[in-house]
């Protein structure tokens, strides 16, 4: 326990020192999350090992990830992105999983990548909108046209990928078993949803909006409950928790969607965006073994493989956009929407688990999602800060 307190005061300066650090270069400055992942590279056992991603650090890591997915769905505006942002965005996953799934099955038969193609397929189709959300929301644009087709085909990127993995990669129960957990799941969170929708005309939303300053501060407690208790059924249910904090997102953002809603959501953006978030960027960059990009002979060529891969398969969609995005915006879309890292790492640990991976492939797998997490939000925003806001 002494270890501790050592350990978080070096994340807590990290955490202070990167949003400082993006203000540095006036003429190139990098993503927020993009330094807070170099900085756990840094201070991690595989940089200067000043601290490790274990015990109280670990499980803040995995409270930030779990937050993180319930800051997302709580982003994701229906009322927006229906229509052709959706169906676009739909039609775009189905399309990069297609290709991620040719593509897996080629490289495996000829044995450049030994990852099973079913696993590494759904890697590749990911795409991380707890990356980009904050970073869209830092340059203005999450509200823009272009930050509405993006969030959309972030959201199919991540909730594709998180059907596949709850319905055919996690074994926690035979199939009927499973498939009934699952569809139990999606009822409780349609029942829930149902319920947040006549709130918002109901007095809840007054004895909310009351106790908004008092010491109880009533509809952030909620929103922690319902995140906890998403995140909770989940678990107990053999699906993912990363699926219970974005259900438990997206039925809050019912309920605080519009002005009305404002204050809460700046109070959630406080505890999430000034704390727990930060923590998650900050250790999923300790745990990046660097050494892995030289580990074996190939591993460099699979690496830089994957990582072009990622870009081909999420990349690919863009063309689908070409009458609903400026020829200026698709190559930034395509650079945005092969950012992928948090359901790569998750997938990641499921096949080691599961014992269909190798602890070796997983690192390598991860470390192509790490380079795309470190490498194309930088590119997408220089290329985007040509024509679009300043930072």
């Amino acid at each position: 326990m002494e270890a501790y307190p050592s350990e978080l005061l070096l994340i807590a300066f990290v955490a202070m020192l990167a949003p400082l650090l993006a203000e540095l270069p006036p003429g190139f400055r990098l993503p927020v999350v993009v330094i807070e992942i170099i900085l756990g590279i840094l201070i991690g056992p595989y940089g200067l090992n000043l601290a490790v991603p274990d015990g109280m650090i670990g499980t803040l890591g995995e409270l930030g990830l779990a937050f993180l997915l319930f800051m997302v769905g709580l982003e994701i505006d229906f009322d927006k992105i229906r229509g052709r942002p959706l169906s676009l965005a739909v039609g775009g996953w189905f399309l990069s999983f297609f290709m991620a799934m040719v593509c897996m099955y080629f490289f495996h038969a000829i044995g450049l990548i030994q990852a099973p193609p079913l696993l590494a397929a759904v890697a590749l189709s990911t795409t991380a909108l707890g990356v980009l959300a904050p970073i869209l929301r830092d340059r203005g644009e999450l509200d823009s046209a272009f930050g509405t087709y993006m969030v959309a085909a972030a959201a199919a990127g991540e909730f594709g990928p998180l059907m596949i993995i709850s319905l055919l990669l996690i074994p926690t129960h035979d199939s009927f078993l499973h498939g009934l957990f699952m569809v139990t799941f999606i009822i409780i969170a349609f029942v829930a949803a149902n319920i947040a929708l006549n709130a918002r005309s109901s007095r809840m939303i007054e004895i909310m909006t009351r106790t908004m300053q008092s010491s109880g501060q009533l509809p952030v407690r909620i929103c922690i409950l319902l995140q906890i208790l998403f995140v909770s059924l989940a678990a107990k249910f053999g699906l993912n928790i990363v699926m219970g904090a974005f259900a438990a997102g997206m039925v809050a953002g019912l309920v605080i969607k519009g002005k009305a809603g404002e204050p809460l959501r700046q109070k959630l953006d406080a505890i999430g965006y000034g704390f727990l978030i930060p923590i998650f960027f900050i250790v999923a960059g300790m745990k990046f073994e660097v050494s892995a990009l030289w580990s074996a002979p190939l591993a460099p060529v699979q690496v830089m493989l994957l990582l072009g891969l990622l870009l081909l398969v999420r990349g690919a969609p863009v063309f689908l956009y070409k009458k609903d995005l400026a020829p200026d915006e698709q190559i930034p879309f395509a650079f945005y929407s092969a950012t992928g890292l948090p359901l790569i790492v998750i997938i990641s640990e499921i096949g080691v688990s599961a014992e269909l991976m190798s602890p070796g492939r997983a690192t390598i797998l991860v470390c192509a999602g790490m380079l795309s997490v470190l490498l194309f939000p930088v590119l997408a925003v220089k290329l985007r800060g040509k024509f679009s806001l300043t930072w």
